[in-house]
C-alpha cells in the first residue's frame, strides 16, 4: 500500500526524482526463493566433470546464479520475463563489484517483481527505449504482462549496464522489431537506429557480420563438422555458434583437468515466441565421426528449483531439465540479451536510451 502511494504521487508529478527513487529503495523487498545451500552452478559443474569422464566433450559455465522459478497464484503464465531477469541480477550482485554498487540502490539483494516493474516503469520515465514505453503507456507495475528482451535491457541499462540484444530469424524479419512486448515476434513498429555497437563482442559480432552465410567461427573447438549441417542453410547453429563464442570470448585453450570451465561472462536472456529462460553455459561433445554436437544449458522458470536441486545432487535426470540441443532450436526467431562489463555514464549513457539490435540470419 505505501508503495502504490509513493508510486501515485510520483506519476501526478511526472517526476523521477531523487526522493522517489529514495523511497522505492527504502521500500523494496528481496524476492522470495528457493536457496540451494551450494549453488545450482556448483552442483551442475560437478555432474558435467563426471560425465566428462566418459565422453570427450567441454562446457564452459558462466558463475553463481540462483534460480528463481514462477509460482502458482503469482506468476505462471506471465511472469518468466522478470524471473530471468531475477536470475540475471543475481548472477550481477554475486559476480560484478561494479553492477553490485548501482543495481536496485546498492540493495545487495534482488526485488520481487512488483519492485522491478517499478524500477522499469522509472527506466521508461528517464527517456529509457520510448517505443516500449509507448507501447505499455510508460505503466506495468501491478500487472501481469508480459515483457520481452528490450524491456530486459532497459531495466539494466537504467542503472548504467551495458546491455545489448542479438537477434536472430528469417531474412525477411530483419527490418521488424522481433522483441514485441508480450512475445510476439515478427510485428512492425517503429524502426530503431542504426545498429551502434561497443565492447567485447564487437570483434566476433562485426566478422560475422560479414561472413558468407554458412561459415562460423568455434575458434579451436570447431574444427569439426556441425551435427546438424545439411544443405545451404545451418539454421539454428548460427545461434549456437554466437552462444559458444560468447561464452569463450577469445577462445579456450583445454587441456586435460579442464573440459568444465567456468568463464566470467553472465549468463544470457533467452527470449522466444511465448517463454523465455536463462542460457548459463554451453557443451560442445566431439562425436567419433568427427562431428561436434551442442548443447545449451538453460535454466527455465517453469522448473521447480527443488526437482532441480536433487537431481544434481542424485546426479539423476538433470539432462532432461539442462541440457537443450541443436534439435530442439525449432521456434523461427530468437533473441538474446547480453551485458557487457562497465557501467556506462554521461554520453554513453544517453546514447543506451536507443536500444539497437544486431541481426543474424537463421
Amino acid at each position: 500500500m505505501e508503495l502504490g502511494n509513493q508510486i501515485q504521487i510520483a506519476s501526478s508529478s511526472g517526476s523521477t526524482d531523487v526522493v522517489s527513487i529514495s523511497s522505492l529503495i527504502g521500500l523494496q523487498t528481496r524476492s522470495n526463493f528457493y536457496h540451494v545451500k551450494d549453488g545450482l552452478i556448483s552442483l551442475l559443474r560437478n555432474c558435467l566433470e563426471l560425465e566428462a569422464r566418459h565422453n570427450s566433450s567441454v562446457t564452459i559455465l558462466s558463475g553463481y546464479v540462483d534460480h528463481f522459478q514462477s509460482l502458482p497464484s503469482v506468476d505462471v503464465g506471465w511472469g518468466c520475463g522478470w524471473r530471468n531477469i531475477q536470475m540475471l541480477s543475481s548472477h550481477l550482485i554475486a559476480h560484478r563489484k561494479e553492477a553490485r554498487k548501482v543495481l536496485f540502490g546498492e540493495s545487495g539483494f534482488v526485488p520481487d517483481i512488483a519492485f522491478l516493474q517499478r524500477w522499469l516503469e522509472i527506466a521508461w520515465e528517464s527517456g529509457f527505449d520510448p517505443p516500449g514505453a509507448q507501447h505499455f503507456n510508460c505503466k506495468i507495475y501491478g500487472t501481469n504482462h508480459r515483457i520481452g528482451t528490450t524491456e530486459c535491457a532497459s531495466l539494466f541499462r537504467s542503472f548504467g549496464l551495458r546491455a545489448r540484444v542479438v537477434d536472430f530469424g528469417p531474412k525477411e524479419s530483419e527490418l521488424l522489431y522481433l522483441s514485441v512486448p508480450g512475445s510476439t515476434f515478427g510485428q512492425p513498429v517503429k524502426q530503431r537506429n542504426a545498429v551502434r555497437v561497443s565492447g567485447p563482442m564487437d570483434k566476433y559480432v562485426h566478422r560475422q557480420q560479414g561472413l558468407i552465410k554458412g561459415r562460423h567461427f568455434c575458434h579451436s573447438l570447431h574444427n569439426g563438422k556441425s551435427d546438424n549441417a545439411k544443405g545451404k542453410s545451418e539454421g539454428p547453429q548460427v545461434l549456437i555458434d554466437w552462444v559458444w563464442n560468447y561464452f569463450s570470448d577469445k577462445g579456450l585453450t583445454i587441456s586435460g583437468s579442464s573440459q568444465v570451465v567456468v568463464s566470467d561472462r553472465a549468463p544470457l536472456y533467452f527470449q522466444h515466441n511465448g517463454h523465455s529462460r536463462t542460457i548459463i553455459g554451453i557443451q560442445v561433445k566431439h562425436q567419433k565421426n568427427g562431428a561436434n554436437q551442442f548443447n545449451l544449458l538453460i535454466l527455465d522458470p517453469s522448473d521447480g528449483t527443488v526437482a532441480l536441486e536433487r537431481s544434481l545432487k542424485t546426479n539423476v535426470g538433470w539432462q532432461k531439465l539442462i541440457k537443450r540441443g541443436v534439435h530442439t532450436l525449432k521456434k523461427p526467431q530468437y533473441q538474446l540479451c547480453y551485458i557487457d562489463p562497465g557501467i556506462a555514464s554521461g554520453e554513453e549513457l544517453n546514447e543506451l536510451k536507443t536500444i539497437n539490435s544486431i541481426f543474424f540470419e537463421l
